[in-house]
Parts: structure tokens; sequence; C-alpha cells
């Protein structure tokens, strides 16, 4: 005798009472879980992209800030560089002016001259003091020994009383500006016997 058919078994719903297929009754088969998972592949590299572009902005930034640093302390140099330069060339305009206060002090030896003289003297240090201020400074050449860096030498004598290439007489001061040179002192050289005609004039 036949079995009569078994009625399918079903699944119901604890919240609605109603049949659940059995395709989404089954463990893994969530379609929410499928989603995500297709969805999550995609949105780790578009993490990774925006992280890698943060870091190229990044990278930009530190560098734009390390260019305008350079940048800023390049205008600073040069602008103080400008500076010292207009300073330089008015005091080359001014140099001469010492020249004159000092030619006049040496001018005069009359007694009557003395208090006119002093007011010229301070006079001329004011002035050279003022532009002692902005860096000038004079080449202290009387006694030294000869040296082409700060000296120029436009005539040589003969003596052994000093030393070879001792400075015997300035003509004219020479003058530097912030440790270089702006002017070499004129001099003139002690040179020992037999070494130089008297006050023969140097070749430049």
């Amino acid at each position: 005798m036949a079995e009569p058919k078994r009625e399918e078994e079903k699944i119901f719903s604890y919240d609605t009472g109603e049949p659940v297929s059995d395709a989404a009754s089954k463990l893994g088969d969530d379609p929410a879980a499928g989603t995500e998972q297709g969805e999550e592949s995609p949105l780790a590299a578009e993490c990774a992209k925006l992280r890698a572009e943060k870091q190229d902005l990044l990278q930009t930034l530190v560098r734009r800030q390390a260019d305008f640093e350079n940048f800023r302390k390049r205008i600073e140099r040069d602008r103080h560089e400008e500076g010292r330069r207009g300073v330089e060339r008015l005091i080359m305009d001014l140099i001469p002016v010492l020249d004159g206060f000092d030619r006049a002090l040496q001018a005069h030896d009359d007694p009557a001259y003395e208090e006119y003289r002093k007011g010229m003297m301070l006079i001329r240090k004011q002035l050279f003091d003022a532009l002692a201020r902005h860096g000038l400074e004079r080449i202290d050449a009387a006694g030294k020994i000869f040296d082409p860096r700060f000296h120029q030498a436009i005539e040589r004598t003969e003596s052994n009383e000093y030393p070879d290439g001792f400075i015997e007489h300035v003509f004219q001061d020479g003058y530097m500006f912030h440790g270089r040179v702006l002017r070499p002192a004129i001099v003139r050289v002690v040179v020992h016997s037999g070494e130089g005609a008297s006050s023969e004039v140097f070749a430049n």
C-alpha cells in the first residue's frame, strides 16, 4: 500500500508567522551580506586613494613652505645688501671730504691757527664717527709692514733702519667698509740697501 505524500516541511518566521524560503533560511545566504562584501572592496580602494592624495598634498605643502622660507630669506638678504651698497656709495662720496679735512689740518703750523685747527679736527672727527657707525674703518698703515691687500706703494726708499717692507710714510689714508677694502692706503715703503733705487715709483 502506497504511503501518503508527506507535506513539504516549511519554516515559519517567528516574527510574522509567514513561511520563509529555504534559500533565505540557509546559513550564509543573506542577500544583505553579499551586498556588503561586494561593496567593501571599492570603498577600501577609495579610502586608500584619498589617503595617498592627502599624503601628496602634505608633501607639496611642506615643499612650498620650505621654498617660501628660502625665498623670504633671500629677499631679506638682497634687501640688506642693497641697503649696504647704498651706504657704501654715500661713504665713497664722503671720503674725499675727510681727505680735505686732513689736508687742511696739515697745511698750517701757525700758532694763531691753533684754535681754528681744533674746530676743524672736531668737525672731522664727527664726520668720521658718523661714517664709522655705518661700518667705515680707517686702514692703520703707518709703521706697518706693506701688505698689497690693504696698501698701495707709490714710492720706496732705501734704509736699513727699518725692516724691509716697512711703511715709512702714508700719503693718503685707506678705508674699509664691513671688512672690504674701499680704497687702499697710499704709502712709501722702505727697502733694504741694494734692493732698489731711493724714491723709485712702483709700477702698478
